[in-house]
């Protein structure tokens, strides 16, 4: 059964019918996979609650979920919708400190796309 409460994940879809999100994971081996996966189900059930080391507000709107696979870093960018939906936007490995801003540009061009064919 399914509360009213509960919080959906949505993965952006480009115009084409492309989800960037979904793909940029299923390019990545097995357990990393797993581990997002897993970071996703978190921040779903958590969303508007979760905090860091889970999450971590980017710019504006724009969060990044965050988890780390062996050696590597990998990000996330999300953000949340009316109708309590987490939206994925963006989805890439950190190589630096400080979230390069060429991501997070990406991830907001998404949000806009996606805010302007959903009509708010």
């Amino acid at each position: 059964m399914t509360s009213k409460q509960e919080w959906l994940i949505d993965f952006y879809v480009d115009e084409r019918g492309d989800s960037p999100v979904e793909a940029y994971i299923e390019s990545l081996d097995d357990k990393t996979q797993n581990r997002l996966a897993w970071s996703i189900e978190e921040l779903r059930l958590r969303n508007i609650h979760a905090r860091t080391p889970l999450v971590k507000r980017v710019d504006g709107k724009l969060w990044e979920l965050r988890e780390e696979s062996g050696k590597n870093i990998y990000r996330i960018v999300y953000f949340f919708f009316t109708g309590r939906r987490i939206v994925l936007l963006h989805g890439f490995q950190k190589k630096t400190q400080k979230t390069p801003s060429r991501e997070i540009e990406i991830a907001q061009k998404r949000m806009d796309d996606f805010l302007r064919r959903e009509g708010n």
